[in-house]
């Protein structure tokens, strides 16, 4: 039975996969996005997204805690740096996978996995979003064109 058992394996041994998912790490930092298979992305969020979080509180502890899992100095020091700055005020959700389609050899989906506060062309439609119109039928819409004002023949009569 496969009760509680929700982990992707990616048919690979524990070191295998933890070596893999280390380095898609480190790649998904250093770079913002990656292209890979959308099930090896969906382990990558859950294994990135946490390591992510603990930049927010950059102690020491935090440090060695994600340089254990990464074993990547530069990785390590741009996380802490540049990117806790921009997920200071997100409370999670740090990535983002967009699917691409499959590819032509094995036909297997495609994916790109980003940090969400770097993408600059989804944060310029965001902020540049219109005000929201509301549904009117054509009747309202169309102006009422005004029928002209007869002089009257006191307005004559007064001249």
């Amino acid at each position: 039975m496969r009760h509680n058992k929700k982990f992707n394996h990616l048919s690979r041994t524990k070191a295998h996969r933890d070596a893999l998912l280390a380095n898609m790490t480190i790649a998904l930092i250093l770079r913002k996005r990656i292209f890979t298979t959308l099930a090896k992305a969906k382990a990558l969020r859950v294994y990135a997204e946490p390591l992510i979080n603990r930049a927010k509180n950059d102690t020491m502890a935090n440090r060695r805690l994600v340089f254990s899992y990464l074993q990547n100095k530069e990785a390590v020091t741009e996380l802490f740096r540049e990117v806790a700055q921009k997920i200071a005020d997100r409370p999670g959700g740090y990535t983002r996978i967009i699917k691409t389609g499959n590819r032509l050899g094995d036909n297997a989906k495609t994916c790109f996995i980003e940090l969400v506060d770097y993408n600059e062309n989804m944060l310029k439609e965001k902020s540049a979003k219109k005000a929201p119109r509301t549904r009117r039928s054509r009747k309202s819409a169309a102006p009422v064109a005004e029928a002209p004002v007869a002089e009257t023949p006191a307005t004559e009569a007064a001249e």
